[in-house]
């Protein structure tokens, strides 16, 4: 399956919005920002691994049962397969630089276990 991104893909989420910025072969660079208050599904993936590096605004970040508080040039690291999740609990933007790497990078490889908008 490969990579099923492309450099400008971009959409608009209940939460936020992501942008991709870069792809290669077993990559993929996006810009996510989530608005104030709010929080993306609790999810795992079975592909790919993810670098989430803060550079704007403060994160709560949900690794396996593990919360963490996140600030601007902080960074965590999600295995494969591990659950997460990010939640903006400020009064405004954060935004932060997923870098995903593994063999197979699509936008469906999302197992959802808790959801605040009803996709789970």
């Amino acid at each position: 399956m490969a990579n099923q991104y492309k450099k400008g893909d971009a959409d608009t989420r209940p939460w936020g919005t992501w942008e991709v910025l870069d792809v290669g072969e077993k990559h993929v660079v996006k810009k996510i920002t989530v608005t104030p208050n709010n929080i993306l599904s609790l999810q795992s993936h079975n592909h790919r691994a993810e670098h989430w590096i803060i550079v704007k605004g403060t994160a709560s970040v949900t690794l396996h049962e593990d919360v963490i508080e996140l600030t601007e040039d902080q960074s965590v690291y999600i295995p494969v397969t591990a659950k997460h999740r990010i939640a903006n609990h400020s009064q405004e933007d954060m935004v932060f630089i997923e870098v995903q790497t593994g063999e197979t990078l699509d936008e469906n490889d999302i197992i959802r276990y808790e959801d605040s908008y009803g996709r789970s």
